[in-house]
């Protein structure tokens, strides 16, 4: 599988997700202001992602200034404060700058041992989501429903939540996915759709309004979704939508699993409460590739993120453990 980010030479190559479905385009970062521009504008997205660019971001700093450590940690912090919700993006920059003191060499094999890491790590999550699945949903073929993008393009490779779809799938377990359509960016319409399609997994792109009625119908047996942020306790930050599907869920007692990397948990925080929900402009509300859609003078509110309170979450599944913190 080919990787969604990944470095050639002296710079980042990722497939830059604001071309797709229409265009597989690559696009090569060659400093830490075409990165954190790539990040912000979310050519790159995704927490497993934005931990392999955090790393490779200090990569690219110290290539720049390899004598200045001064300047390498700040523009280290340009990077890891380019997107506030998804913890990944500061652990893989903190995770590289550990090892600044030994040199240059050092930190780019840092960095380049996340990306080796990371499909492992989800292959690893998304196999024992699988069984949990299989163990909690005793309906054959199954038909899922996830939300966002938590496939190959939101990690290095492979995927999380659409990770699990990808195993269940090989094993014929598979009937449909229903694919939110994720507004404003459309990342299920766009991506995870376009993601579906190149495995050949049936799936049908679902408006998000209409998530909640094909759960109450009856149409869905399992909501499998990624995370930006875990906090202590369990609550789960992810793509703004997903606490919705989270009730849903819980009124009509069907599964909701989270699958995402150990990475993504940060004990620091003790609930949702304390993570910072990223705002992002209202253009991305008011207007679709550049055509408006409200009054002129019209404001959005347009939070990248919702948080699901732990008591509505099935089970978190990393690569070293499933949590019951519903339980």
């Amino acid at each position: 599988m080919r990787r969604t980010i990944d470095w050639d030479r002296d710079s980042i190559v990722i497939v830059d997700q604001c071309a797709l479905p229409h265009e597989f385009r690559p696009l090569r970062l060659r400093d830490v202001d075409d990165l954190v521009g790539a990040i912000q504008r979310l050519a790159v997205r995704g927490a497993p992602a934005l931990g392999a660019a955090g790393a490779l971001g200090v990569a690219l700093a110290v290539q720049a200034t390899p004598d200045d450590h001064d300047a390498i940690r700040s523009a280290a912090a340009r990077v890891a404060e380019a997107r506030p919700t998804a913890v990944n993006l500061s652990w893989g920059v903190q995770r590289a700058l550990k090892r600044l003191p030994e040199g240059a060499d050092a930190v780019l094999r840092e960095a380049l041992a996340v990306l080796e890491e990371d499909e492992i790590l989800n292959r690893r999550a998304s196999g024992q989501a699988a069984d949990l699945v299989r163990e909690l949903c005793p309906r054959r073929p199954l038909r899922l429903l996830t939300h966002c993008n938590a496939g190959h393009l939101a990690t290095v490779a492979w995927g999380t939540a659409l990770g699990v779809v990808r195993h269940l799938a090989a094993a014929g377990e598979v009937e449909r996915v229903y694919v939110d359509e994720t507004r404003p960016l459309l990342q299920g319409a766009r991506l995870t759709a376009w993601e579906l399609a190149e495995a050949g997994i049936p799936y049908l792109v679902c408006p998000d309004s209409a998530a909640a009625s094909a759960i109450a119908r009856g149409l869905v047996d399992c909501v499998v979704v990624g995370a930006d942020r875990i906090a202590g306790n369990g609550d789960v930050a992810n793509k703004v939508g997903t606490y919705p599907l989270a009730l849903a869920a819980a009124r009509h007692r069907i599964p909701f699993l989270v699958v995402a990397p150990e990475s993504t948990v940060d004990r620091t925080l003790p609930t949702g409460a304390q993570i910072v929900i990223e705002e992002r402009p209202d253009s991305e509300v008011t207007t679709l590739s550049g055509i408006p859609l409200t009054p002129p003078d019209a404001a959005a509110y347009n939070p990248a993120f919702d948080v699901t309170p732990a008591d509505l979450v099935t089970a978190i599944v990393t690569e070293q453990r499933v949590l019951r913190p519903g339980t």
